[in-house]
């Protein structure tokens, strides 16, 4: 007997592999991935019996329809999205084309009477900083990239669903989130596995710019209570770590953990993209988890484990 059925947009990447897994624990779950491949990675999306994969393009309408129809979906999750900041900023209209794909995910939801939809946003809807910590109400939208930009159109289309059709929708804002799944062309694998190799560690610019990175455990953990928590419903909440540190200090972290002997190459400041802070108010995260979230140390432990194991 099927519990709950769940769609999840882009689930063969990072923080969506890492959502089916944990969904996937209820046997009683069913979980249908619909990714299309072309950033995400089909080893990613765990091999169990409740775990379905459909090779598609959300931004196919007809496609993800015919999927909608296949099965009665209790909630969706979308995070199917062209994502890092070179490669959206080497593809704009690439990116651009993902505002297809939540309007497509929003109308079907919509029609087939889905009981809420969630959406991974991105701390890159903020743009540069007007306050730290950046809370949810008070922190203009003001980024200009394409990415951040659909993101932000994205957040609007969610709640207009709302407004004018009723459905029910949460809104996560995900800053910096590392973890076992996640491509090594983000800063988090990218530093460590140079550091494991010995080889030089590069940073764009002075290294001054700030991030937080929240565990992919903490992430996961909060979206699942978020849907457990009606008082989360038709709401939008930070997902990440709270506490700040620049790029060079997790350089200096990842070279301790791993008794490297990298050293730290600094390369030409990006042009545009690499914003100059970052770090979200996790008040609403913190209540709804419960729980200490993971240390970067920690965290970046467990990521070593699993690159020395694999």
């Amino acid at each position: 007997m099927i519990e709950t059925t769940y769609l999840i947009t882009g689930g063969a990447g990072n923080i969506g592999s890492a959502l089916v897994r944990k969904l996937a624990e209820n046997e009683l779950n069913k979980i249908v991935v619909v990714d299309n491949l072309s950033t995400g990675d089909i080893n990613k999306i765990p091999d169990l019996p409740n775990v379905y994969h459909v090779d598609l393009d959300v931004n196919n309408y007809e496609n993800l329809k015919a999927t909608f129809e296949d099965h009665d979906f209790d909630y969706v999750f979308h995070y199917a999205a062209v994502v890092g900041v070179k490669r959206t900023l080497e593809n704009p209209m690439m990116v651009l084309d993902d505002i297809d794909g939540i309007k497509n995910v929003l109308s079907l939801s919509k029609d087939h009477k889905v009981k809420r939809v969630f959406f991974s946003s991105s701390s890159e809807v903020y743009g540069e900083p007007f306050e730290i910590p950046q809370n949810e109400t008070t922190t203009p939208l003001n980024s200009r990239l394409p990415y951040a930009i659909v993101k932000n159109v994205g957040e609007a289309f969610f709640k207009s669903y709302h407004q004018e059709y009723g459905l029910n929708y949460t809104i996560f804002r995900f800053f910096n989130t590392y973890g076992p799944n996640q491509s090594e062309d983000f800063v988090v694998p990218r530093f460590l596995k140079a550091a494991m190799a010995n080889e030089p560690i590069q940073i764009y610019g002075d290294g001054l710019q700030t991030r937080s990175f929240c565990y992919v455990d903490d992430n996961v953990d909060t979206c699942i209570a978020a849907l457990k928590n009606e008082n989360y419903a038709n709401d939008v909440l930070n997902v990440g770590s709270d506490i700040e540190i620049t790029i060079l200090e997790l350089a200096q972290t990842v070279i301790k953990v791993t008794d490297s002997d990298s050293p730290i190459v600094h390369l030409p400041a990006l042009k545009e993209g690499d914003m100059t802070r970052r770090c979200p108010d996790t008040t609403k995260m913190k209540n709804l988890l419960n729980r200490d979230l993971v240390p970067l140390e920690t965290g970046l432990r467990k990521l070593i484990a699993f690159y020395e194991n694999r």
